[in-house]
């Protein structure tokens, strides 16, 4: 377990690095200066500017000046958009806002996905199942901005019950968290469905209802056990989407997260901020695929995917 934890970490700290490398050599080059804001600088005080950033410096130069610093003090430079704002201090203030909004909406997509799952799987002929299924199609088949249209005008305009946009308070996360979590809850209920319907065909399954034992033992020894590996499998990967992919809800409901910050600095060319973003989101993806990994192992010894 050792030794596969070591290799892991080492392939984390090897993606770490190639995204650095990637996204700073491709961020340079964009045409045009961060400075510019649609309009052309006096060569003079761009020059200034430049050197101010350590811009002005070859373009290698400036990849092991930034290294080095994000290494040896974590600092991931300055703002160059913000002014007297550190990156560092910005994503502060912006990863509480995504891993909340993130966290609450896979947590709300697990909840619906897996009920919806489990009737579809274990009452197929049911109203019950019969409507999950229809929820689950439903839920793929349109963007998540589309949803963002449709809460905030039933909830937010038309019943006047919860707020549309802004970040001040507990029930402000509601509607956005609903809208991201919608279409997971349904790729998490057609994978527990699926899940399910194949190990209700395993030859012990129908060996266990032949002895006469319960469907609630024979469902929670047997049928849950068997179908957690690849719901988890499908969950993992959902909630890193959902904590770093949530672009365009943040932006819809003008939330201050990661997200925001992430196409605001990519529009004006904030080379240490969109670096910085993309660095703190692979981190929790790679992170919270390596937990799922772990747990899958620990529920099949057999499973050696790390």
């Amino acid at each position: 377990m050792l030794k596969l934890l070591v290799k892991k970490l080492f392939s984390i700290l090897l993606t770490i690095w190639l995204v650095i490398t990637a996204s700073f050599f491709l961020l340079r080059l964009l045409p045009g200066s961060p400075f510019d804001e649609g309009r052309s600088l006096d060569p003079m005080i761009l020059a200034q500017m430049e050197a101010k950033y350590g811009l002005d410096l070859p373009l290698v130069q400036q990849y092991f000046n930034y290294i080095t610093k994000l290494i040896l003090e974590l600092d991931l430079g300055p703002s160059l958009k913000y002014p007297n704002r550190d990156v560092v201090d910005i994503l502060i203030d912006a990863i509480p806002v995504s891993l909340i909004l993130g966290l609450l909406a896979i947590t709300i997509a697990i909840v619906i996905g897996l009920m919806t799952g489990f009737s579809a799987a274990l009452a197929p002929e049911s109203k019950l199942g019969t409507l999950s299924r229809l929820f689950a199609s439903f839920a793929m088949s349109m963007p998540s901005f589309v949803y963002a249209g449709i809460l905030i005008t039933i909830f937010g305009l038309k019943l006047n019950l919860l707020p549309v946009a802004l970040w001040e308070g507990p029930e402000y996360v509601i509607l956005p968290a609903c809208t991201l979590a919608i279409a997971p809850s349904a790729y998490i209920s057609r994978i527990t469905a699926s899940a399910i319907g194949e190990t209700l065909r395993l030859p012990h399954i129908q060996t266990a209802y032949a002895k006469g034992l319960s469907r609630k033992e024979i469902f929670l020894k047997h049928i849950l056990a068997n179908s957690l590996i690849p719901i988890l499998t499908i969950i993992g990967p959902l909630t890193a989407v959902l904590i770093t992919g949530s672009f365009v809800v943040e932006f819809v409901f003008a939330l201050p997260g990661m997200g925001k910050y992430f196409v605001t600095a990519f529009i004006n060319r904030d080379y240490f901020l969109v670096s910085g973003v993309i660095i703190v989101f692979s981190l929790i993806l790679l992170s919270v695929n390596t937990i799922v990994d772990l747990i899958n192992m620990r529920l099949d010894p057999r499973s050696n995917r790390l």
